[in-house]
């Protein structure tokens, strides 16, 4: 669960805060006038997120594709990569 912390204390305390945000990899919500307004992460779950978004839109590519029409057999798909395979020799 993320943790809340207004923006001042952000600012007071950003060496600390960052220090905690690697060990335990908890996002913290900044607040601003007690509102949410952004949301910090660590380096690696950023990265972790991003990977993650990358595999589920190309999953939602691929069902928008077949939902049109756009898909080919194994058999197709593979005759279509080695003729592709073939030019780039």
């Amino acid at each position: 669960m993320a943790r809340l912390k207004p923006v001042t204390e952000i600012k007071r305390h950003a060496t600390e805060i960052l220090a905690r945000l690697r060990a335990d990899r908890e996002p913290i919500v900044i607040t601003e006038h007690g509102r949410p307004e952004a949301v910090l992460l660590d380096v690696e779950s950023y990265e972790e997120l991003q990977r993650r978004l990358g595999l589920l839109e190309g999953i939602a590519r691929g069902e928008r594709a077949f939902g049109e029409g756009r898909a080919v057999s194994h058999q197709q798909a593979k005759k279509r990569l080695a003729r592709w395979l073939g030019r780039r020799r």
